[in-house]
């Protein structure tokens, strides 16, 4: 994957250097906002279903279709 493709790249490095997959590494610095900080997101227990959809969409999580709000938590989580 080229550099030119990641929003983040140093986070992207950031994350191969803690050991997580070039895939991983990307989705994660290729989300909205990554690697900005400040602590405002509420849990995930507080989103609606929908909102919890659209970022496991952003994350690129498959069988997001599916899911229940639990599982889309779950999945979020340990994605």
């Amino acid at each position: 994957m080229g550099k030119s493709r990641i929003k983040n790249p140093d986070q992207y490095e950031a994350l191969r250097d803690k050991g997580y997959s070039k895939e991983k590494s990307a989705r994660i610095a290729n989300t909205p906002n990554s690697g900005k900080k400040g602590g405002e997101a509420q849990p995930y227990e507080s989103w609606t279903k929908e909102e919890l959809y659209d970022q496991a969409k952003n994350v690129g999580i498959d069988g997001r279709s599916k899911m229940n709000k639990k599982q889309l938590i779950n999945a979020l989580r340990n994605n």
